[in-house]
């Protein structure tokens, strides 16, 4: 009865052992951005070409 309580006690106090290790190499974080403004561009040059042909709607 004796063995069987220090088992059970001994196996309570390794298992609740928490272990945490900073990692060697720095953390990567890669960030794929991707802006285009092409977009804008030609809707400005769309919208200056339409002024010039109709000044009379400003």
């Amino acid at each position: 009865m004796l063995a069987a309580g220090m088992l059970v006690a001994g196996s309570l106090a390794t298992g609740g052992c928490i272990s945490v290790n900073a990692p060697d190499k720095p953390i990567v974080i890669e960030l794929n951005i991707n802006i285009q403004q092409e977009v804008v561009y030609r809707l400005a040059a769309d919208a200056d070409k339409t002024i010039e042909k109709n000044p009379e709607i400003f």
